[in-house]
């Protein structure tokens, strides 16, 4: 992610490791002002980094997984947060069987999402709120959803690499926990 308006300073990394599985996980105290919302892997990118070699090495530290440039699979669109980041996805390939070991300091569970999930018939959920006049975009997942911006990473991705559409997410907006 990058606060809106200053240099490329953080990147996001969704990974999908096991055929049909996308990895995201429960930011920790210390990982981020809005604690205990989903998220996948991200930080900031270091002086002299890529935007690619940032979400490689974020993964390293968030997770223990350690992937060659040669796995990413490429980027979705730029999202702005409500709280003056830009996030930039990384989308990577870390193979069928790999060990996550989630970093204590940053991340407190990680969740192995089925990709199917991601393709369930009342996906997206669009919520319109007040003052605003774009819907706020949510996924199901099992009983519960998660927002916007990972849920509009999840959407774009599964509508761009699952349904081969294309689909921007830039418009939709995020709940107001999340404006901070």
């Amino acid at each position: 992610m990058q606060r809106a308006g200053r240099d490329r300073q953080h990147s996001l990394s969704p990974s999908g490791s096991r055929p049909g599985r996308l990895y995201s996980y429960h930011a920790g105290i210390e990982a981020f002002q809005s604690c205990g919302q989903r998220a996948y892997p991200g930080g900031r990118v270091d002086p002299g980094e890529t935007t690619e070699q940032a979400a490689l090495r974020e993964l390293e530290e968030e997770v223990g997984l350690r992937l060659d440039p040669a796995c990413i699979l490429g980027r979705l669109d730029d999202y702005a947060t409500r709280s003056g980041f830009v996030i930039t996805p990384v989308i990577v390939w870390g193979g069928k069987d790999l060990s996550l070991t989630p970093n204590p300091d940053e991340v407190e569970r990680i969740h192995r999402v089925p990709l199917r999930e991601l393709l369930r018939d009342d996906a997206p959920i669009l919520e319109n709120i007040d003052a605003n006049e774009h819907p706020v975009l949510k996924m199901p997942l099992g009983d519960e959803w998660f927002a916007a911006p990972s849920a509009a990473i999840a959407y774009q991705f599964r509508e761009v690499a699952l349904l081969g559409k294309t689909t921007r997410v830039a418009h939709f907006d995020q709940p107001y926990f999340a404006w901070k």
